[in-house]
């Protein structure tokens, strides 16, 4: 498979560079387009529900199939590290926590 022929076109090194700052232009616009969108968005009570439980539910549709894929060890680690979270408000800490909890449950044989 060859390339198209771009003509006299040699971007060289530039290429990348042009294609990350476009890509990174797309990203930003993709970004303030929503938010220009919401404005015109009446937020009635309903809305404002359903934008608050949003976060949530992404959480649990990337997180539980995780649980589900990997058993019962990484749901006993994300309770500890959701126990931690509550208690200390400190994502690190968490992270080790519920990192720490899954070694040592897989070290155990689970």
């Amino acid at each position: 498979m060859t390339l198209p022929d771009l003509g006299s076109a040699n971007l060289g090194t530039w290429g990348a560079v042009i294609a990350i700052l476009a890509m990174a232009v797309a990203t930003y616009l993709c970004r303030i387009a929503g938010v220009v969108l919401m404005g015109f968005i009446p937020l009635t009570p309903h809305v404002r529900r359903g934008l608050a439980a949003l976060p949530g539910s992404i959480i649990a549709a990337t997180v539980l199939p995780l649980i589900e894929r990997l058993g019962l060890a990484a749901g006993i680690a994300l309770l500890a590290a959701m126990g931690s979270m509550i208690l200390r408000r400190n994502e690190l800490l968490a992270l080790v926590v519920g990192m720490s909890v899954i070694a040592g449950l897989r070290a155990l044989g689970f």
